[in-house]
């Protein structure tokens, strides 16, 4: 059997090292040899001797943060020896190293997976999305491990080295120890109280010294009980 499918760069992706690795820009493979967490549904296929466990949002309290926040992500713990494979809408996927002191915040949409050694928790962002429709919470890793993260489209790095502004929905992540407000980008006026409107106003600051990862889409708002319902807890889980 002869076709294009076949050709080399569509072809598994072997290496002698267990832990994440890119299949290709849209598929993430974890060479497990003990335990992973990913997000729930994300698996697309697997290889070898592997049980997967629903965890919730990854412990009772963050459960209840979960609940009354609407953010966090809901997690499968991955445990055993083989390859499993993981994808997200087909959005393109980027994997990031963590040091021993390092503090990443990000949206919890975008998480697809991460090493077990690293910690997480749900905490407020400072001032961003008070008037906004995005949310007043984000996940922060920290610990020494991978994180695999996803983004709609090729994302852009930018050095906050200056006052800089995103949209709520196009910031993917950035360095927790950044300082975050929101900012009116939009002139009130005759044309607002008429209904005339740009679409943006509001963006979230960044002050200090770090990078955000910006993406170029905008995910969609996210409110109150359909948050909490598509983030679902999964309480049996969380009670094993």
């Amino acid at each position: 059997m002869r076709s294009a499918l076949f050709s080399a760069e569509n072809l598994e992706k072997e290496s002698q090292q267990p832990g994440m690795r890119l299949q290709n820009s849209k598929m993430l493979k974890i060479e497990l040899n003990g335990e992973a967490m990913a997000r729930v549904g994300s698996m697309v296929a697997y290889q070898g001797q592997v049980q997967f466990q629903a965890l919730g949002s990854g412990g009772i309290g963050k459960f209840i943060k979960q609940r009354l926040t609407g953010e966090g992500v809901p997690l499968m713990k991955l445990a055993g020896r083989g390859d499993v494979f993981l994808a997200e809408l087909a959005k393109d996927v980027h994997i990031i190293d963590l040091e021993p002191g390092d503090a990443l915040s990000i949206n919890g949409s975008s998480v697809l997976a991460f090493d077990s050694t690293l910690q997480y928790d749900i905490k407020m962002v400072g001032g961003a999305g008070m008037a906004s429709s995005s949310g007043l919470f984000n996940c922060v890793f920290t610990g020494h491990g991978r994180i695999a993260i996803t983004t709609k489209g090729t994302p852009v790095v930018l050095n906050v080295d200056q006052p800089t502004y995103v949209d709520p929905q196009a910031a993917v992540c950035w360095s927790a120890n950044l300082q975050t407000g929101y900012h009116r980008a939009e002139q009130l006026g005759l044309g607002t109280l008429l209904g005339r409107s740009t679409g943006e106003a509001f963006t979230m600051s960044f002050a200090g010294q770090g990078f955000v990862v910006v993406q170029p889409s905008e995910e969609p708002p996210v409110h109150g009980s359909g948050a909490q319902q598509q983030q679902g807890g999964l309480l049996g889980g969380l009670l094993q």
